[in-house]
């Protein structure tokens, strides 16, 4: 597969700050966005909108590839997911949203219609892709591969804290045992199990900041001539 544009692919597991290290990233290098798994969560969200059975796969791939689908950013800078011009950012990013897009994830017929859909995202000047199989499937050819992990207890820690600012009423265990069951669901699945890509970089963020674990992938990526190096 020859690529339109550069790609950097961060993958990893639920909680691992993918989502928010890569759009620091995009946003320093001025490279294009994708959130496949938001595309996932949007797919599960968009056939209980439909009210289609749970168990509907081809109703699901349909939607998959007719939903009109747009990624922008809100007044204030933040994330702005519109699913056929309608604001859904907050509702695909619930619990229930992200367990209906481990189910959905895990049917080849979703995973084969929004294939070509995710590798339209790659345009000059580059793309940061986000999600689970970004390195292995989508971009097997990326000129960047990271592994972005951390330990299921700060997953689970990181998740509640976000949770609670939101003013959801969560249990910490009850999310721990969630990103476990998760974490066993994503890695074993027949299709496009969640594991590092080939030469991909492995950063454990465990007791990290934010801005230590951005600054690694940058360099990474100015050391494969991807972006000029960090003054």
């Amino acid at each position: 597969m020859t690529e339109a544009a550069p790609v950097v692919t961060l993958d990893g597991p639920s909680g691992s700050g993918k989502g928010t290290i890569s759009r620091a990233v995009a946003q320093q290098a001025g490279w294009h966005l994708l959130d496949s798994g938001a595309l996932y969560r949007l797919v599960a969200y968009a056939g209980a909108d439909h009210r289609l059975d749970a168990a509907d796969v081809e109703g699901h791939a349909r939607l998959a590839i007719s939903m009109q689908v747009t990624f922008g950013v809100g007044p204030d800078g933040s994330e702005q997911v519109l699913l056929e011009g309608r604001d859904v950012t907050q509702a695909i990013r619930t619990e229930t949203a992200g367990q209906g897009a481990s189910r959905v994830a895990a049917w080849p017929a979703v995973r084969a219609a929004l294939l070509e859909r995710q590798r339209a995202f790659a345009r000059p000047p580059g793309l940061v892709a986000d999600g689970r199989d970004m390195g292995t499937v989508v971009f097997p050819q990326a000129r960047l591969k990271v592994y972005l992990t951390a330990s299921a207890e700060e997953r689970a820690l990181r998740r509640y804290k976000q949770l609670k600012e939101k003013g959801a009423g969560v249990s910490l265990a009850a999310l721990s045992r969630e990103i476990t069951e998760r974490d066993a669901r994503d890695s074993t699945r027949a299709v496009a199990p969640l594991i590092p890509a080939p030469g991909a970089e492995v950063i454990d963020s465990t007791g990290l900041p934010i801005e230590a674990v951005v600054g690694r992938v940058l360099e990474l990526g100015a050391r494969r001539s991807l972006w000029p190096p960090r003054t």
